[in-house]
């Protein structure tokens, strides 16, 4: 296929992925209250359906990245591995002094659950836009370093608009993250380990620990707590993201999964 036909296909499938992504971020937000958790997960199962037929349509074959006998599984896996990055970076910052907890009671259960699902939309919508399409299709046609630098990139400097976002918080997250979830969808060859990853961060360092997600309050948390010192180590108003202790981990973490992806090139997405 010309350069030329390649970038405009591009351009088209992360315009309609947005467009997709948009919309159900607008959707999640009619029904308030428990039901609201149904409505995500309906949200989130049709951005996945739509992105399917998406890639049977426009790229002539099924979507080999969403195989369902391994939703569970890597899903759970994801999880897990997120909730774990977080506790260890928080870990870390509860024993060098930079986050206290306060004393107080948990919020609203209904709100902290509300949360959780609404994190699933999140971590849906960005990945089948960011690693479903774009990693993917650079990685079909340069390989995976190029796909796994400028995806990771791209999302990185995604969050630039946030409150309290500077070049420093969206590059972390680009290193830290892009780096991390570009990764693990190399190795597992679905989207749904990091689906699983960006879902726990995101509800971990929000509405359990308390802290900003990217900038934005998280509101209800189950746990409550202050960060202090300097804002390389806590990541300021912008959150535990733009702590370079966060960077580490997430570098660390990263290499892992680089790794392994080197070692058994053998994932249904290709090298």
């Amino acid at each position: 296929m010309p350069i030329w036909k390649w970038a405009l296909l591009l351009i088209a499938s992360l315009a309609l992925s947005f467009l997709m992504y948009g919309l159900a971020e607008a959707a999640r937000d009619v029904v308030e209250g428990w039901p609201n958790w149904i409505v995500c997960v309906v949200i989130a199962a049709a951005m996945i359906a739509l992105y399917a037929l998406f890639v049977r349509w426009f790229e002539n074959h099924p979507a080999q990245d969403i195989p369902m006998q391994a939703l569970a599984g890597e899903t759970l896996k994801g999880l897990g591995i997120g909730f774990l990055f977080f506790i260890l970076v928080v870990g870390t910052m509860l024993l060098a002094g930079l986050y206290t907890l306060t004393p107080g009671t948990a919020d609203s259960p209904v709100a902290i659950v509300s949360a959780f699902f609404l994190f699933l939309v999140t971590a849906v919508g960005e990945e089948i836009i960011l690693r479903g399409v774009l990693f993917r299709w650079i990685d079909e046609k340069w390989g995976f370093v190029v796909a796994l630098v400028i995806s990771s990139l791209v999302f990185g400097f995604l969050h630039i608009f946030q409150y309290g976002a500077t070049w420093w918080s969206s590059l972390a997250i680009a290193i830290e993250a892009g780096l991390l979830l570009g990764a693990a969808y190399k190795y597992s060859g679905t989207l749904w380990l990091p689906i699983g990853i960006h879902w726990a961060w995101n509800f971990t360092q929000g509405n359990v620990f308390g802290i900003p997600v990217s900038g934005t309050d998280p509101g209800a948390s189950i746990l409550h707590g202050t960060m202090s010192g300097p804002d390389i180590l806590t990541g300021g108003v912008f959150g535990a993201e733009a702590s370079i202790i966060t960077v580490i981990f997430g570098t660390a973490l990263s290499a892992w999964f680089i790794v392994r992806v080197r070692k058994t090139p053998s994932s249904p997405i290709g090298l």
